[in-house]
């Protein structure tokens, strides 16, 4: 099965984790502006992206699992292809510290003969999203 899966310890409470996660003011500071976001299941919501400014692509999302706090997960697929995925963000509090379990699954699901599909396009934003954009964030004092 094609997934990303990445564990990062963030310098931040998970309080603070949890709503750059979920406030949607706060998920257009590191991740992307989305019209409007909320935490609740069954909650759908779409953002536009690509590879390039030439080819992108409408993404459709819905919020199917809310543990406050904890875990946030949410489908995840793009009109007009095939391909259902799930990507999941778990939250584990290490006193002022936030150890972070991500995942996204079911990459494999989508269109084989789409070089954008392709697993490795997917690691690579998403290492620079969990890896980098977020700590980025969170981790700053003033945020």
């Amino acid at each position: 099965m094609a997934e990303v899966t990445l564990t990062r310890q963030l310098d931040a409470p998970v309080d603070k984790v949890w709503n750059a996660l979920t406030a949607k003011d706060e998920l257009k500071k590191w991740y992307l502006e989305l019209a409007d976001f909320r935490a609740e299941v069954g909650f759908r919501f779409q953002f536009s992206g690509g590879a390039s400014p030439e080819k992108q692509y409408i993404h459709h999302c819905e919020i199917k699992e809310v543990v406050p706090g904890k875990k946030l997960v949410y489908s995840w697929r793009f009109e007009g292809y095939t391909g259902d995925s799930l990507v999941t963000f778990e939250l584990v509090a290490q006193g002022e510290k936030t150890l972070l379990k991500f995942s996204h699954t079911g990459i494999d699901t989508f269109a084989a003969d789409n070089p954008d599909f392709a697993t490795k396009n997917f690691a690579e934003g998403w290492n620079h999203i969990i890896l980098t954009s977020l700590p980025n964030y969170v981790e700053r004092k003033s945020a």
